[in-house]
């Protein structure tokens, strides 16, 4: 259990009720406490569920919706909900399905979602939360990113509780699903990083790029998420630094915009974790919190469910599947779409090309061919070429601190054991108290897939995780 879980835990247990203010009552089961698989059930009107879907098929507008939650025995009254995600929504527009994990417009139970508490009842929360996050996975039981999310945060980085759940739609059948919280979430950014910032989130149809000074043009770009003012200057500023600035400046100036520090141990963990789709992946999945009294940022981490093999149909640290430039590694299973212009597999008899095209760089863990050299980043067809993780790898000085964080989150994670006592804790509790939901078998296969990256120093041997079926590559959007 994560620090602050614990601290929720030590006050909290059993079972309550929420108020109209939205406080909890006392005894309420901590929700966070990784030692339960926790139980919602969400009801809503069918009419509203079939309009909030026309609308997505339509427009791809995401419109709230309200509902009845129950939260462990705590029933609260009109919530919002409404559709989380971006690749991972991509069959609902017209098609009937998707979603990470196979989810279909005829399950709600399998969709990904976006709880807020507060949304309709001004304060109202949940043990002090008002966002939870209902997670797509492309594994069947979470384990990737239950695990990936601790390891973040014993990499000394800005994390997100999750908790293991129960999750059932207007009395459907029981989903194994791992919610998690949101850096929406003001009291989260608050118990994180204080009160003196805001966050913003990279939205997936954007990149790091300088737009000029109009905020208008980063709509697309950069969303504000928390913060006592509305006020894009911070990362207007910081874009034009990190892509403006000669090198001389970066070099000298860029720890004056960046926590580089954390910086370094951020990508470290990435490449530890095998996560293609972290800052410069297809889903340019990514925060920058603004301190305004140091006026940095920080990277923070969002969406790990590719995070240790989670793409399924990949191999190790991001590696592409056989016959497409990672010798040995499985074809991508069945009803996957491999991403948009690239090939399911060769045709038969065509070696692998020793090189890459033009831009795009080498999965992290990829056999190279002979004599060649490694690349940095996870990068994988579709990936962005991010100015900030260009720029600071090709930065002597940043990248000796890239790799010495890579050195000591090696020894401090998995040579230490660390990952894999996580990653135990996670497994015992599904095998234990969700053999129902998945069976054991799937859920210890899955986790030995994923302990061959602690072995292996940050790139396993294998696919990792088992993948669900027809799950998607899971970019995350608003």
């Amino acid at each position: 259990m994560t620090a602050a879980a614990l601290s929720i835990a030590l006050g909290l247990g059993g079972c309550g009720a929420v108020t109209s203010e939205g406080s909890t009552a006392e005894n309420a089961i901590a929700f966070f406490d990784d030692s339960v698989v926790h139980e919602i059930s969400v009801e809503f009107s069918d009419a509203d569920y079939q309009a909030m879907l026309a609308a997505y098929s339509d427009s791809g507008d995401k419109d709230w919706i309200s509902a009845s939650v129950t939260i462990d025995g705590t029933r609260l009254e009109n919530v919002g909900l409404r559709l989380k995600g971006n690749s991972s929504l991509n069959g609902l527009s017209g098609h009937g399905t998707g979603g990470d994990g196979n989810g279909t417009s005829e399950s709600p139970e399998t969709l990904p979602w976006l709880i807020r508490t507060d949304k309709f009842v001004d304060g109202q929360e949940y043990q002090g939360r008002t966002d939870l996050v209902v997670r797509g996975n492309n594994t069947e039981s979470s384990l990737n990113e239950a695990l990936a999310l601790e390891v973040v945060g014993a990499a000394d980085l800005a994390t997100l509780e999750a908790a293991a759940t129960r999750f059932s739609v207007n009395g459907s059948a029981q989903q194994l699903r791992l919610v998690i919280e949101s850096p929406d979430d003001d009291q989260w950014n608050e118990d994180t990083f204080g009160d003196d910032g805001s966050i913003y989130k990279a939205e997936s149809t954007g990149e790091y790029t300088y737009r000029g000074e109009d905020p208008e043009s980063y709509t697309d770009v950069f969303e504000q998420k928390a913060g006592e003012t509305e006020d894009l200057q911070p990362v207007i500023e910081f874009l034009d630094f990190i892509n403006n600035s000669s090198d001389e400046e970066f070099s000298a100036h860029l720890a004056d915009h960046l926590d580089v520090d954390a910086f370094a141990r951020y990508l470290a963990v990435q490449e530890l974790m095998g996560n293609m789709d972290d800052i410069d992946g297809p889903g340019n999945n990514s925060y920058l919190r603004y301190d305004s009294e140091t006026g940095r940022m920080t990277v923070v981490t969002w969406d790990l469910n590719l995070a240790f093999g989670g793409m399924g149909g990949m191999r190790g640290t991001g590696g592409m599947p056989d016959g497409a430039g990672n010798a040995g590694g499985p074809a991508m299973p069945e009803g996957t779409e491999p991403p948009e212009g690239f090939p399911e597999s060769l045709p038969e008899g065509m070696e692998p090309p020793e090189g890459l095209p033009e831009g795009m760089e080498r999965p992290a863990g990829a056999p190279l061919p002979e004599g060649g050299e490694p690349g940095n980043g996870a990068g994988m067809p579709g990936s962005t070429e991010n100015p900030l993780t260009t720029r600071f790898h090709a930065d002597a000085e940043f990248e000796a601190k890239y790799e010495q964080a890579l050195k000591d989150l090696r020894t401090e994670l998995y040579e230490s054991g660390l990952a894999q006592e996580i990653l135990e804790s996670w497994t015992d509790l599904l095998t234990e108290q969700a053999a129902d939901l998945v069976s054991p078998e799937t859920v210890l296969e899955e986790s030995a897939g994923i302990a061959e990256y602690f072995t292996a120093g940050g790139t396993a041997t294998s696919a990792g995780p088992a993948p669900a079926a027809d799950a998607d590559a899971g970019a995350e959007a608003p």
